[in-house]
């Protein structure tokens, strides 16, 4: 028997595409950026960038507020926690491909490292800013949690 995930339709082609594009982007400005590449990225901006990653990854991909540039991709299937919403892919090929893309936060942390990344290396000033926001609103959310937590508990 089958399993019903081996059934469902996947954009192959799709997939490709957006791997391609992921793929020249990156490669394109690796390449534009080749003569002032760092030796090495400091520790400190790797995890400041790794936080804010994860945290731009959920507020694209989760979001209550941002379900507006999901909606011609996704289609709504309920509350997912505070301030976070559950959807799923609709369509076919590409139009698939993307909402998928925009429903995983796994998926999208490559994209959005990939953009710090080079951000660091083109306007580091300007990167770790837009980092730093994302990444305050992480620390937040944590302090959001735990002060729920404690509330409950209270």
């Amino acid at each position: 028997m089958t399993p019903p995930h081996a059934r469902q339709h996947r954009p192959l082609g799709s997939y490709a595409l957006l791997t391609a594009t992921f793929n020249a982007a990156f490669g394109g400005a690796l390449y534009a950026a080749r003569d002032r590449l760092p030796e090495r990225i400091a520790a400190r901006d790797l995890a400041l960038m790794a936080v804010g990653t994860h945290k731009l990854s959920r507020v694209i991909t989760k979001d209550r507020v941002t379900s507006g540039i999901r909606a011609p991709f996704t289609e709504f299937q309920g509350d997912a926690g505070p301030a976070e919403v559950e959807e799923r892919a609709r369509g076919r090929g590409l139009r698939r491909a993307l909402g998928e893309l925009l429903v995983c936060p796994y998926c999208l942390d490559q994209w959005i490292a990939g953009g710090f990344v080079a951000g660091l290396v083109f306007a580091p000033r300007q990167t770790r800013t837009v980092a730093s926001v994302f990444a305050v609103a992480a620390g937040s959310d944590v302090l959001q949690h735990g002060y729920r937590l404690l509330q409950e508990h209270a």
